[in-house]
C-alpha cells in the first residue's frame, strides 16, 4: 500500500511539472540540412538506372533450343549490324535472340525488312523493356 502511495505521488508530481512549461523550443543542428541534401543526391544517383529503362520494341531473330545455332546467328547479326545491341535470353528450354532498342515500331520496321532477308523465318517485332541513355531521354523531352 505504501508503495502504491509513493508511486501516485511521484506520478502526480510529474504531471504538474509537465504542465508548467507552455512552449517547446527546438534547436536544429545545421548538419541536418547537409544530410538531407546528401540523401537527395544519393537517391538521384541510385534511381538513375531505373529511368534508363522504358517500354519499347525489339526484334526477335531466333527462338531455338540449340544454343550453338543461336550463338552463330548472334555473331552473324553482330557482324552485319554492329549498331544493334543483341540480347540473348534463356527461357528453359529455349534461347531467344532479340536485337535493338526501338522506341516505336516504325524504327524497328526498317531493320525488320533487312533482317527478314537474312533470316526468312521467325523474325518479328516484340514489345519489351528497352534501354535508353539518359541523354536521349532529355533530348526527346
Amino acid at each position: 500500500m505504501k508503495k502504491n502511495l509513493v508511486f501516485c505521488l511521484l506520478f502526480a508530481g510529474k504531471l504538474f511539472a509537465q504542465s508548467d512549461s507552455d512552449r517547446i523550443v527546438i534547436h536544429k543542428d545545421p548538419r541536418v540540412d547537409q544530410l538531407i541534401k546528401k540523401q537527395i543526391q544519393i537517391n538521384e544517383e541510385t534511381t538513375r538506372d531505373s529511368r534508363r529503362n522504358i517500354p519499347g520494341y525489339r526484334i526477335q531473330v531466333i527462338n531455338s533450343n540449340d544454343r550453338n545455332k543461336v550463338f552463330a546467328v548472334k555473331t552473324k547479326v553482330y557482324q552485319a549490324y554492329p549498331e544493334l545491341k543483341p540480347y540473348l535470353i534463356y527461357q528453359a528450354p529455349n534461347y531467344k535472340l532479340k536485337l535493338g532498342n526501338f522506341r516505336t515500331t516504325e524504327e524497328a520496321e526498317t531493320y525488320l525488312l533487312q533482317l527478314s532477308k537474312m533470316f526468312p523465318s521467325g523474325v518479328y517485332i516484340i514489345r519489351d523493356i528497352i534501354e535508353v541513355k539518359p541523354e536521349k531521354l532529355k533530348e526527346d523531352e
